[in-house]
């Protein structure tokens, strides 16, 4: 059976699926899994073992309040990258209408999501051929396992739940460096979100490494990418302590 996981960002919904894929490589004979995501968020996936073959793709050409059928059009220049195999399902754990979309494209008769209400974008309902309904108040986790065992028609252990994230020598060399700069006793602070209604203020992380430090003797490790070190500056800034330390990653 060959199945296409339908998961494109961020990098926490990506996370919140890993433990639904593994369990259907545990729990799913002579399994294929597909994978397709965007390309700058696919670094978190790469060497992962869960994952056959992973397809990457850019959707940026389809934001900006485009209408469906421009939306249409730009997928289809990703369709020959997810067409490159043949699946007897998708599982689209988005429940966006480009993910589902990308379902459709994939050629996969069966195409699995949530039910409407569980759906980010309800009418991406109509191009899912089978759908989930999930109970409230259930974690993400737990909702994709169950998304998974049922369009499968298997049952999974949620007391069971793994993480299989693969990790390169260059990634540990990377993480021991920051570890001697910081000393073993450090918090992990990330100023970045995927939108501004996620956002804390930045001066607000330097208060708070200021506060770690002097409450809790943690020096406060800050992570940023390039597009995020107006952010990391402004952290530093507000911070008197001189116990925040700023790191710009690989991932």
């Amino acid at each position: 059976m060959h199945i296409l996981i339908v998961k494109l960002s961020s990098f926490g919904d990506l996370l919140h699926t890993l433990p639904a894929v593994s369990a259907i490589r545990r729990n799913v004979p002579d399994v294929e899994i597909s994978w397709v995501v965007e390309e700058n968020r696919a670094e978190i996936l790469k060497g992962c073992p869960l994952i056959d073959n992973l397809i990457e793709i850019d959707t940026r050409s389809m934001r900006g309040g485009k209408v469906i059928e421009e939306i249409m059009l730009d997928v289809g220049r990703q369709a020959k990258a997810v067409r490159q195999f043949k699946y007897d399902i998708a599982i689209d754990f988005q429940g966006l209408l480009k993910s589902a979309l990308i379902a459709k494209i994939s050629g996969a008769r069966r195409r699995w999501g949530f039910s409407k209400l569980g759906l980010r974008e309800p009418a991406s309902r109509f191009m899912l051929s089978n759908t989930v309904e999930t109970p409230d108040n259930t974690h993400i986790i737990r909702k994709n396992l169950n998304l998974a065992a049922t369009a499968l028609g298997v049952s999974f252990d949620d007391s069971d739940i793994q993480f299989p994230i693969a990790t390169e020598p260059e990634h540990v060399a990377e993480a021991e460096a920051i570890v001697e700069r910081s000393g073993p006793n450090f918090a992990v602070l990330n100023p970045g979100g995927g939108w501004v209604t996620k956002l804390w203020h930045a001066e607000k992380f330097g208060q708070l490494a200021d506060r770690l430090w002097h409450e809790l003797g943690l020096t406060s490790v800050l992570t940023t990418i390039p597009t995020e070190m107006d952010l990391a500056e402004r952290a530093l800034a507000a911070s008197s302590s001189g116990k925040l330390l700023i790191t710009e990653q690989s991932l």
